[in-house]
């Protein structure tokens, strides 16, 4: 089975490991809600072998804006608002993880910031990766399930980046197996999970406990939890960086590292790029492996996801290999 370390264990037909009582999952939520459309099967017949799960929840979802004002009544929301819907959401997903059989106590919550998981990747990248690898270390997982790198929310590639940096820490880091909830698949292998009638009853149970969310978006996300849950792989890391963006649109962009080594952000004009004699981008920076990249840009939009995102680099140590030339 795919993954970043070097356990293994015994696996099912689709490629997924065999689950018993011995089965630790550890399922990496960025909100609440994801755990149950992205894992309600998975984490259901890990409980009925008679493993066990736990739930890590990076934020509890109280940026949430629009559903608030709705059920609300109200326009202006204020921290005291956020707090109390961030309330409403905790206790929401405490219900869904009662119908997936999943007892109250497997929940931790981190309290993160909603929205701002990337924040605190490239502003307290190593407070942020020694909390994850604390709580890895803890619960002790034989599979560890996280948001996919290709997903366009912007917490949730984060938290891909934070989860592979503190499994990286680790001396004998379980697998990991990753999810997507927005956007297109990449190339990582995948397995597709099939579930019970009724589990899958159970899940759409849990899912209709998400009601903050069900108001304004029902039909999007049964459309989501409807999808076969096919937890991947990982995808093969990419030798250059795989954006060519517009020139005019350059002055509006910036590019962030995060490896092991840390995090750096530069614009775009001011970041050590070279270009191959393909013409394909490499980026000349002290990192070490796994190292991810991301661009963004830094204007200001109502739109919350990423157009770009991350992408991970192959055996990017700093050195550039020789024929590069400055990038314009």
């Amino acid at each position: 089975m795919s993954g970043t370390g070097a356990r293994s264990s015994p696996t099912t037909a689709n490629g997924l490991p065999v689950f018993s009582a011995q089965t630790r999952l550890l399922v990496v939520a960025p909100h609440p809600d994801d755990e149950t459309i992205a894992t309600g099967l998975l984490i259901q017949q890990v409980r009925a072998a008679g493993g066990e799960v736990r739930i890590l929840l990076l934020t509890e979802g109280d940026n949430n804006p629009w559903p608030q004002r709705w059920l609300e009544r109200r326009l202006r929301i204020r921290l005291a608002d956020r707090q109390r819907w961030g309330h409403r959401r905790h206790a929401e997903m405490l219900q869904a993880l009662q119908c997936l059989g999943v007892p109250a106590q497997a929940l931790q919550p981190l309290g993160w910031p909603d929205m701002g998981v990337t924040d605190r990747l490239l502003q307290s990248c190593s407070a942020s990766v020694s909390t994850l690898a604390a709580a890895i270390g803890q619960f002790a997982p034989s599979l560890v399930v996280a948001p996919a790198l290709a997903d366009r929310h912007p917490d949730h590639g984060a938290a891909h980046v934070l989860v592979r940096l503190a499994l990286a820490q680790q001396a004998n880091p379980p697998p990991l197996l990753n999810y997507l909830v927005h956007g297109r698949a990449g190339d990582g292998d995948s397995r597709e999970i099939h579930g019970t009638a009724a589990q899958s009853a159970c899940k759409r149970a849990a899912l209709a406990e998400h009601r903050s969310q069900m108001a304004l978006s029902g039909k999007r996300m049964l459309h989501l939890a409807a999808r076969p849950e096919r937890p991947s792989g990982l995808a093969s890391p990419l030798a250059a960086l795989p954006w060519q963006p517009p020139v005019w649109l350059r002055p509006w962009l910036r590019l962030s590292v995060a490896s092991p080594a840390g995090t750096q952000s530069w614009r775009w004009r001011d970041a050590p790029l070279q270009r191959d004699q393909a013409g394909r981008l490499h980026l000349s920076v002290p990192a070490g492996s796994p190292c991810f990249v991301r661009l963004a840009l830094t204007l200001r939009s109502p739109w919350i996801f990423d157009h770009w995102g991350w992408c991970e680099l192959a055996g990017h140590s700093g050195g550039v290999a020789a024929g590069l030339a400055q990038a314009d």
